[in-house]
């Protein structure tokens, strides 16, 4: 029994010696609970930081914006300066249309010839008219033509020496003298159709030296001037020529005549002798009766043949061609005229 007792004892203090104590277990709960406050309030924080992180995803603030490359720093300025600026470009606009428009105003449209008695005849207004640079602005000028075709001019204007062609078809000139056409020794070809020519001093084409075309077609000339003997056309159809309008022997010293034309000038002969060269001849409407033998041909060499001549024209003439036939048998055609 004393050894059941002494065992029974000892198993109790063995059991209490290996029970932990009170105050550690408390403690331990206590702190097991103070950690359970903890975990919580730590999952809690964790909660709300995935919350505000899933919200606050990374956002453009407001008014930390740099300003943009590609706009006017001036953009911003205020509408009064914006209105100010305006008015003074309108302003600078106006003045600028009021310079152009005075300019316009004060340069003539086109250089005058200066009128009879201003002590400079042939002169043109405007600027200088040294070369004929003044005739260009009023006339058109390619290279060395001049064309000054229906301006209403009653004189010649001045020409550069460097002129070759000349026209002033369609004016009221009146007169040429001999100063128009002066020292312009490159002149090739001069067309003054359809003018009221009536005068033209002597020697006011003989000086050209490169002349070779004249036409001075519907005037009212009734004296032919000289010649330069380089001349190809003449062509002075529809004037008043006459009887007495053609120098004698006017055309013998030209040995490159091709071309001439005398048509409606109440001219009463042929003016003979006509350069072998020539090729066309119309004297058509005129107030020639009569041809002689020698017009044309050499009588006294049947065995001369003039092949150049292929056109004569004699129609519009009281002339009976029939009566004639050894004047124009040299000729490889027959004039067109009357034959009855």
């Amino acid at each position: 029994m004393v050894t059941l007792r002494l065992m029974w004892g000892l198993l109790v203090l063995c059991v209490v010696a290996a029970s932990p104590p009170r105050y550690a277990r408390q403690a331990e709960l206590d702190k097991y609970d103070n950690n359970n406050v903890d975990l919580d309030l730590n999952v809690d924080a964790d909660d709300a930081y995935d919350y505000y992180d899933a919200i606050d995803e990374p956002q453009i603030e407001i008014g930390t914006l740099g300003p943009d490359e590609d706009i006017d720093p001036s953009h911003g300025a205020s509408l009064e300066e914006e209105e100010e600026e305006e008015n003074v470009e309108h302003e600078e606009q106006e003045e600028r249309r009021t310079v152009e428009g005075r300019e316009h105003k004060e340069l003539p449209r086109k250089p005058q010839l200066i009128p009879s008695g201003s002590g400079e005849s042939g002169t043109l207004m405007g600027p200088s008219a040294q070369g004929g640079m003044a005739t260009c602005m009023l006339c058109t000028c390619l290279v060395g033509s001049v064309y000054c075709d229906d301006l209403k001019l009653d004189r010649v204007p001045p020409l550069s020496k460097e002129t070759t062609h000349f026209y002033a078809r369609y004016n009221k000139i009146a007169r040429i003298s001999k100063s128009d056409f002066a020292n312009l020794n490159k002149l090739k070809k001069i067309d003054l159709t359809s003018n009221g020519i009536s005068r033209i001093d002597d020697d006011a084409f003989f000086g050209l030296p490169a002349l070779e075309e004249l036409i001075l077609r519907e005037n009212s000339i009734r004296q032919l001037p000289a010649l330069p003997p380089s001349m190809t056309l003449i062509d002075a159809c529809h004037n008043q020529l006459g009887n007495t309008g053609i120098q004698r022997e006017a055309f013998k010293d030209m040995p490159g005549l091709l071309y001439l034309y005398l048509t409606d000038n109440n001219i009463d002969h042929i003016p003979v002798p006509l350069p072998d060269s020539l090729r066309s001849l119309h004297l058509q409407n005129n107030n020639i009766q009569m041809m002689h033998e020698d017009t044309f041909c050499n009588p006294h060499d049947l065995n001369y043949i003039r092949n150049a001549l292929e056109d004569v024209r004699l129609d519009g003439n009281p002339i009976n061609l029939s009566r004639t036939p050894q004047a124009y048998i040299c000729l490889p055609r027959i004039p067109i005229g009357a034959l009855i």
